[in-house]
């Protein structure tokens, strides 16, 4: 079709929208005819300091392309602040229709090592940030009986990978509470997904690379994977076209797209007469053991180099 702009009419506020997978998503859906929020506070990939000339780039750039932007610097870690990019929204453009919860930080560390600010500032950024932007979107979503979220989760929430126990606990939060979300909002036609993206971004050029395999790893994604190719399902999620899809998680990596799986059961058990230690030893565990999960990062569930 000459004009099938999917977000047309719409209005789309993106968090972490300066760099990256949360710039192309804002501009995708500029190209795609929404007005766009482009929030960013423009600090480092670990939190520290701001810059507010970020988000204002990516407004500049679609604003020269015809499109309509404004730029937020406001923080999504508190209540406060995360209500004023909503606010902001309403002021500008009069409604809001989609929210993404691209917004995130790292301070990778190993376990045992890692300290309770390291996983208190990630947390507070990513899972925080997320019900804190969507509760103050919800309000309005509610009112106009529609509205789309799309929260941004990871291979390390959903597989695991080394040193983000605090990245990987509220990543797969954010899985959790998008289900909520969805299941909550599903009587005022408010739809919530999850994405987790697999692309060369600032986040994964700050992960160490000390071994040759692990450098490779990186140019192999440095070369192939985009952030480009994450705007399309996120743009799509927000769009009426996926009024019937809700409560899922996609993962998308270069060029494949994947339906992610969610905790069901998968094998049961039953002794009429109760369970002791001995007999889980003895029975239980036998009959479960082929059907454990295995101890997997992120790259060995998805081994395979995209093409």
């Amino acid at each position: 079709m000459a004009n099938d702009l999917m977000m047309e009419g719409k209005v789309a506020i993106v968090t972490g929208a300066g760099r990256g997978i949360g710039r192309e998503m804002a501009l995708m859906l500029a190209e795609q005819g929404a007005s766009v929020v482009v929030n960013d506070l423009g600090s480092t990939v670990n939190g520290e300091g701001v810059d507010e000339s970020v988000a204002q780039q990516v407004v500049n750039e679609i604003k020269a392309k015809g499109g309509k932007a404004v730029a937020s610097t406001d923080s999504v870690a508190e209540a406060k602040s995360a209500a004023h990019i909503i606010e902001l929204a309403i002021a500008n453009f009069g409604r809001i229709d989609a929210v993404i919860n691209n917004a995130g930080i790292l301070r990778d560390r190993i376990f045992h090592k890692m300290t309770p600010e390291e996983f208190d500032a990630v947390v507070k950024v990513h899972l925080y940030g997320t019900f804190h932007v969507s509760l103050a979107a919800a309000q309005h979503f509610r009112q106009q009986n529609s509205g789309a979220f799309v929260h941004m989760s990871s291979g390390s929430g959903l597989f695991g990978n080394y040193g983000q126990a605090n990245y990987g606990a509220a990543k797969l939060g954010i899985v959790g509470l998008s289900r909520q979300i969805a299941l909550d909002m599903s009587r005022y036609q408010v739809r919530s997904n999850c994405i987790a993206p697999n692309a060369f971004s600032r986040m994964i050029e700050a992960i160490p690379a000390n071994t040759p395999e692990q450098k490779a790893h990186i140019e192999t994604r440095r070369k192939l994977m985009s952030p480009k190719q994450i705007a399309p399902m996120a743009v799509f999620l927000c769009s009426d076209a996926a009024k019937d899809v809700t409560g899922q998680i996609f993962s998308v990596r270069a060029n494949e797209i994947f339906l992610i799986s969610q905790p069901r059961p998968i094998r049961s058990a039953h002794h009429g007469d109760g369970w002791t230690p001995q007999l889980i030893r003895d029975r239980v565990l036998p009959a479960f053991k082929a059907s454990l999960t295995p101890l997997e990062r992120s790259r060995d569930v998805l081994s395979w180099d995209p093409i």
